[in-house]
């Protein structure tokens, strides 16, 4: 591939750091590229700068009081270089996040259909029918109704599972370049983590939306990920595919992790999430 090719393929190009007032950098000169339509997964230990990163990306640190500093080039444009106001026209629209928690992030005062509604004005124009047409479109993709009997629902009337749909749901209405997923299943039971895994995939597949994957979880990141970021004391030591991570690990802090997890894992880690996710 010509080198203006590869170019091309890189969605997102980043080296920066971010120091937290008074205190030593949480990001020491992390340099990362996500490439359009894959899944990259960032692993690191609590503490290690791994929500920090996401932040940093969506333009929500203070600027003040934990600036980011270097550059964030998404699709040629230097994220740190925005105003808020550009930036909120990108987020939702262009780079799209979802939490940990669902019930959190929701509105539990408002029902869904208000919360759709209110996620499709902030970045699009047109009729009601329009909007009833983006919101059940997008309530399809994520295999949940899109009846009135649902949409009348308050996000307490749900389980986890589907309040986390929802916000998938919600997050890819726009179609999105990228979405950063940051401990996405971490709150759902074995099943229901699966079944988001899964959908992750099929809407990587078809919609061909990249996405940053952040977790400590090595299982749900060996089912989903193309290639493998580790972040450790606030920097990326090692970056490869998600087969050479787990199967030849060359930082001794990614030995150390991929010496902790099962041998059955590691067995099963070559197959890729496009052949994990299909069983």
């Amino acid at each position: 591939m010509s080198s203006d090719a590869s170019q091309n393929q890189i969605l997102l190009s980043a080296h920066f750091s971010v120091r937290y007032a008074g205190k030593p950098p949480v990001l020491r000169g992390v340099q990362l590229e996500i490439q359009r339509g894959e899944v990259l997964g960032l692993v690191g230990q609590s503490g290690s700068g791994k929500s920090t990163l996401a932040m940093a990306i969506l333009g929500l640190l203070d600027k003040k009081r934990s600036p980011a500093e270097g550059t964030i080039r998404f699709e040629d444009i230097d994220l740190l270089q925005l105003s808020e106001r550009q930036l909120r026209a990108l987020r939702g629209r262009s780079i799209a996040l979802v939490l940990q928690s669902p019930l959190s992030s929701l509105n539990p005062a408002l029902k869904i259909r208000t919360q759709f509604k209110e996620a499709w004005r902030a970045h699009a124009s047109g009729t009601s029918a329009d909007c009833a047409d983006a919101i059940r479109n997008s309530l399809q993709g994520v295999s949940l109704p899109s009846d009135d009997e649902f949409l009348r629902k308050y996000p307490s009337q749900m389980s986890v599972g589907q309040a986390q749909r929802v916000l998938i749901a919600m997050a890819v209405m726009h179609r999105p370049a990228l979405l950063i997923a940051d401990e996405a299943t971490s709150a759902l039971d074995v099943i229901t983590q699966s079944e988001i895994l899964a959908l992750f995939r099929e809407l990587n597949h078809s919609t061909g939306m990249a996405i940053l994957y952040i977790s400590h979880d090595l299982a749900s990141v060996a089912g989903i990920c193309d290639r493998i970021a580790i972040l450790h004391q606030g920097e990326i030591v090692e970056c490869g595919t998600t087969n050479q991570i787990f199967t030849n690990p060359q930082h001794e802090y990614t030995q150390r992790l991929m010496a902790a997890i099962p041998r059955l894992m590691h067995a099963n880690a070559p197959l890729h999430a496009k052949t994990a996710t299909a069983q």
